[in-house]
């Protein structure tokens, strides 16, 4: 058997990448960034939120949180999406139908809502006390002080924390595929997989991958230049001297 010949027919069959191409780009290519979007946007609120709530003074509004973080990241992805998606269908059918793309949503959205909240929590247990209590010696109250000097500090160091997760976020979007997504909302894990089992080949799936990467790579260079700002700061000035030699050279 000639390994190359049967990798080549398995992989590398440029017809079945060809034909499924314009059905990648216009449809799974575009619902793969919707779900991850909304679920990026809906989860960092809901996991400030959590964050906030850990972090009270008062236990009947921390302990919600904690259960709602222990459950939330004990708990597989898949189980998750599968438990929301199906089970609260009959509930939400009566406001957009057996439609189960909002579902997927949110439960994207919950399943990183409690990561963002760790990560966010985190951030804002790293910012020094005396820094509350210096905004408070200058009359801000304890939310003011929070939510103008605290947390905006504590958010600017877990940037490159937060833009890992929005990552992970863009490559579980291809979980929803098991709530069983309309033709059109097919995102392109989905789309992969069907023109795989019709080509008989899993070349489309390549395919599919290579989209992955294209929109996962720069987030991932992205989070390197973060960490290497954050932890470098800018780039220093010229110095003056320098710049008045080069003006007379």
């Amino acid at each position: 058997m000639d390994i190359w010949s049967t990798l080549n027919d398995t992989f590398l069959d440029w017809e079945s990448m060809k034909a499924v191409l314009p059905e990648m780009l216009k449809v799974g290519l575009v619902n793969t960034l919707v779900l991850a979007a909304a679920s990026v946007v809906l989860g960092t609120v809901l996991g400030m939120i959590v964050a906030v709530l850990g972090l009270s003074r008062r236990r009947w509004l921390r302990w919600p949180a904690k259960i709602y973080t222990d459950i939330f990241r004990g708990l597989p992805a898949i189980l998750t999406i599968l438990l929301i998606g199906q089970g609260l269908s009959p509930i939400t059918r009566h406001w957009w139908g057996p439609n189960p793309y909002p579902l997927g949503i949110l439960a994207l959205s919950l399943i990183a809502a409690a990561y963002i909240g760790e990560i966010f929590r985190s951030g804002i247990q790293s910012v020094e006390k005396g820094q509350l209590e210096a905004a408070r010696a200058l009359g801000f109250s304890y939310t003011s002080g929070m939510s103008l000097v605290v947390i905006p500090q504590g958010v600017r160091r877990v940037l490159p924390a937060l833009v890992n997760q929005f990552i992970a976020l863009v490559k579980e979007s291809s979980l929803v595929y098991f709530l069983g997504l309309l033709a059109s909302q097919r995102e392109l894990f989905r789309i992969g997989q069907d023109a795989a089992a019709t080509n008989g080949n899993l070349s489309p799936l390549l395919l599919a991958g290579l989209f992955y990467l294209v929109i996962t790579v720069p987030l991932t260079h992205l989070v390197n230049y973060f960490d290497k700002r954050l932890r470098e700061g800018r780039p220093a000035e010229p110095e003056v001297e320098e710049l008045v030699h080069a003006d007379h050279r």
